[in-house]
């Protein structure tokens, strides 16, 4: 077994002695974190010798929340992040087309509604006619599809909206091009998950482990798998691949039909059972109770400015059936609840869970928490419901349409991590990525600023709720790693736990905060085994 010793460094340990200068690496497991001569003592002569030269060392960030085989996927797709309106859409996938004339499809992600607020399939058709074009919302919760693409997922005029979706239709009665939560997952997602091979979700998981590694991620919570993203995983795994460790919930997606649904809370179940590894777990199920703001369709108490007011996902009694099981198999239950209603519905489908199932150690989650009413914080943090949510979602440069579509005080309490902790609840942080980038670091920048990380020029955004940049990263790691069940094995560094960390190249802790947009990890740790160097 290999013994390594790192010394002189600035080591934040995110435990309760937070800081050190050195680090014995045994293995895979971390063997002590202390001074350099008290770790040169227990190192013993033979150990490698790794002096850090006074960087600063942090835990790997655990992401808590995120969608790995998208991440991939997105990569290798058409970026429509800067895409300020129609015309640069339009180039963009239309550059793409020509340069690859015999692509069979031209998919397309990052789109965002601040920059084509009312689109439509004759949009895409006018530069796209002859091929499929998929645009994917920024947010995951939209997709935009010219006339062929409708045509190859098999939706037509009079195609019925599914249970929790919408398929959006034009003054005529057509079907207009754009489709929303489980129309999208249902249609678009399910055609285009037929259309990929072995060998293209292989890819999209290599190409989200080495961005992850790149960027200093050791370990992720994916919140959408499925068979197809299991099995793509599994394979990694089997083959000795994986860089990331990764703990999954199962996707529940509403059915209409109470069996059905408890039949995946069923499958998920048999999934935790069967799979522990501290590379890949299946620990809960995701259930995605609303949409979004960006999307009007977060269920709100309050209408939104163009006068809608969305109903949830799913209805109140039909998410307590499956929380409740889920619950009673043991599963953790992560909520995605944007809007006021929907994170109501959540908590007290926990509540009712905890009152149906009895005494039991939970650590059920809600994601999001964009539109929170005070008194349902003190509800969760009651309960012990852990608060997943997301800086780089607040990020100045794409609120615009957020607040415009709310429009009034709501605009005003966005967002708002300080209150889950005062309350006494678990705040954990990710980046939803590929709905964000999965860059912890400037992640960490606008939780400390409540700046933009993609125009740090741009105010601030909601101030007051900006936090000690100690505490985000404890949020990203530590906090993280609890709420997955993993804190004994990793989020920090202290003797016993695996030993999975990174190096920056400067001590953003002493440094103004603009330079977390510019600081780079230049050693990625997992389990004792280099997985990055720059």
């Amino acid at each position: 077994m290999t013994t390594q010793l790192y010394t002189g460094g600035r080591i934040f340990t995110a435990d309760r002695r937070a800081w050190a200068t050195a680090m014995v690496v045994a293995g895979d497991r971390i063997q002590y974190v202390g001074d350099d001569a008290t770790a040169s003592r227990i190192a013993g002569p033979d150990a490698e010798q790794h002096p850090l030269d006074g960087a600063l060392v942090l835990p790997g960030f655990v992401d808590a929340h995120s969608h790995v085989i998208h991440t991939g996927e997105a990569a290798q797709q058409v970026d429509l992040w800067s895409a300020a309106d129609l015309e640069q859409v339009q180039a963009a996938i239309a550059d793409a087309a020509a340069a690859d004339p015999d692509a069979v499809r031209i998919r397309a992600q990052g789109w965002q509604q601040s920059a084509v607020t009312h689109p439509t399939r004759q949009m895409l058709d006018e530069i796209v006619p002859d091929r499929p074009v998929y645009v994917q919302a920024f947010d995951l919760h939209s997709m935009w599809l010219n006339t062929a693409a409708l045509a190859e997922v098999g939706i037509g005029d009079d195609t019925a909206d599914p249970v929790g979706g919408r398929i959006h239709r034009d003054a005529d009665g057509r079907a207009s091009g754009v489709i929303d939560e489980t129309a999208m997952q249902q249609f678009a997602w399910a055609a285009l998950d037929s259309f990929e091979t072995e060998a293209d979700t292989d890819r999209a998981l290599e190409v989200a482990l080495r961005g992850f590694a790149e960027t200093g991620v050791t370990a992720v919570t994916d919140m959408a798998l499925d068979e197809a993203q299991l099995a793509t995983m599994r394979r990694s795994y089997a083959a000795g691949a994986l860089t990331t460790r990764i703990s999954a919930h199962w996707l529940l997606n509403p059915t209409g039909d109470a069996e059905k649904d408890l039949a995946q809370v069923r499958r998920a179940a048999e999934l935790a059972g069967a799979m522990g590894d501290d590379w890949l777990r299946v620990i809960g199920v995701k259930i995605l109770s609303d949409g979004t703001v960006d999307g009007c369709t977060a269920a709100v108490r309050k209408p939104y400015a163009d006068g809608s007011l969305p109903e949830p996902v799913w209805s109140l009694d039909a998410l307590t059936r499956v929380v409740v099981a889920a619950d009673a198999a043991g599963l953790q239950v992560a909520i995605h609840a944007i809007g006021d209603v929907a994170v109501s519905n959540a908590i007290t489908a926990i509540e009712r869970a905890v009152a149906e199932n009895g005494p039991a150690e939970r650590r059920h989650r809600i994601e999001h928490l964009e539109v929170v009413d005070p008194d349902d914080i003190e509800r969760l943090a009651a309960l012990g419901i852990t608060a997943s949510m997301q800086p780089v979602h607040s990020d100045p440069a794409i609120q615009d349409n957020w607040r415009a579509m709310l429009g009034d005080e709501r605009i005003d309490r966005g967002y708002p991590w300080p209150e889950m902790t005062e309350q006494g609840a678990t705040l954990v942080f990710g980046t939803d990525s590929p709905t964000s980038h999965f860059a912890p670091l400037p992640n960490m920048f606008i939780a400390a600023t409540r700046r933009s990380a993609l125009n740090p020029a741009l105010e601030p955004n909601v101030e007051r709720y900006r936090l000690p940049l100690a505490d985000a990263v404890i949020h990203a790691t530590r906090d993280a790693a609890w709420a997955c069940r993993a804190e004994n094995r990793y989020g920090r560094l202290a003797a016993g736990l695996l030993a999975d960390f990174i190096v920056l190249d400067r001590d953003v802790f002493e440094r103004p905060a603009e330079e977390l947009l510019e600081a780079r990890v230049v050693r990625t740790v997992v389990g004792g085994s280099v997985v990055h160097t720059a």
